[in-house]
């Protein structure tokens, strides 16, 4: 399943990176919040997930986002978490780049996380910017304030805002020094978190592509597995460190 290239590879890096996407919180069971039923299933994401719905109706908001957190808080992370979480500790440099919000990467025991799209289980203020790990407690009925008096939000990425740019230039700056670069369960069309993986090729990185199935990349990295990371990274990291 492994090359002897990327074995080789591998056991001389100094810098590693891995970008992840969807199709590693898939196989935990996270759901994608598309079709969902009852109440929900009456609302694309995209009326939600941006902030103009947001400052018109918070409430409604921050119901769905209360009800996703309460689904993804029952969610465990998978084989492939933890094994990424042991690669940190192996090489002398090893960078996690994640466009998943649903934080199982940290609860499986990685440190050094670059968050693309922020993380459901955060929330910040929206006039001062204030990170809140929790939530003040308020009357039910009342919408959650920061100390200053701002509206809490959820700290994530919406429709038609920017990532977070300190975060943006530290993962384009760990692909750029990758010795080794993984791009796993991600479909590669996302910008600009697709452009990570040709990013470190162009630097020299050996890329290799963990997926369900081929994607737009997979003809210009130097290797692609097909299967779950679940499954592969275990495998690998069995291969490299025994």
């Amino acid at each position: 399943m492994f090359s002897e290239m990327l074995m080789s590879r591998l056991r001389s890096a100094k810098t590693v990176s891995v970008l992840t996407g969807a199709g590693i919180s898939a196989e935990s069971g996270v759901p994608t919040f598309r079709g969902e039923e009852g109440l929900w299933k009456k609302f694309r994401p995209e009326e939600l997930a941006n902030f103009d719905a947001f400052i018109k109706n918070p409430k409604l908001v921050w119901e769905w986002y209360n009800y996703r957190k309460q689904l993804i808080s029952q969610v465990e992370p998978n084989a492939g978490h933890y094994a990424i979480s042991k690669m940190e500790f192996h090489f002398p440099h090893f960078y996690l780049i994640t466009q998943n919000v649903d934080d199982l990467h940290r609860k499986a025991g990685s440190k050094e996380i670059y968050e693309l799209h922020g993380n459901i289980m955060r929330n910040r203020c929206v006039d001062c910017n204030k990170h809140q790990e929790t939530i003040p407690e308020t009357d039910q009925n009342a919408l959650p304030r920061c100390d200053c008096g701002g509206l809490i939000r959820p700290d994530v990425v919406w429709f038609g805002e920017s990532l977070p740019s300190q975060v943006l230039k530290c993962s384009f700056d760990a692909a750029r020094s990758s010795d080794v670069f993984f791009s796993i369960g991600t479909s590669a069309v996302v910008q600009p978190a697709a452009s990570l993986p040709l990013e470190a090729k162009h630097e020299g990185a050996y890329v290799v592509e963990i997926n369900l199935e081929p994607t737009v990349i997979s003809p210009y990295v130097d290797e692609t597995i097909l299967g779950k990371a679940a499954v592969i990274l275990p495998q690998l990291l069995k291969k490299l460190i025994g």
